[in-house]
């Protein structure tokens, strides 16, 4: 397993006041993502497990893109992989951060 950890300046807090939220599942080409309301409103960490290695400049461009993007300020992202493609992180990323502000059921 290859572990990597990002920590972010978040330029959008996290809305809503749900303290945790989890979506995705770990099975093949998938992957399971927990985010907790624990940090600073400015600032976001994000670490990650996974089996595929040497991917950690793509991971550090999907992760920057959705803090970036997204209200993700204040959040501990824990990200279990299992070999899911970008597009997917960054969807489960935007469920996630959906979920927590409440937008989602």
């Amino acid at each position: 397993m290859e572990r990597l950890s990002y920590t972010l300046d978040a330029p959008i807090p996290a809305g809503g006041t749900k303290l945790q939220a989890l979506v995705g599942i770990v099975a093949s080409g998938n992957l399971e993502v927990l985010l907790e309301r624990v940090l600073a409103p400015d600032r976001c960490t994000i670490e990650i497990a996974t089996a595929a290695h040497g991917f950690g400049e793509v991971w550090a461009a999907v992760v920057a893109d959705f803090v970036a993007r997204r209200g993700a300020g204040g959040l501990r992202i824990a990200i279990n992989d299992g070999g899911a493609r970008p597009d997917t992180v960054a969807l489960r990323l935007a469920q996630g951060a959906r979920l927590i502000a409440g937008d989602a059921p």
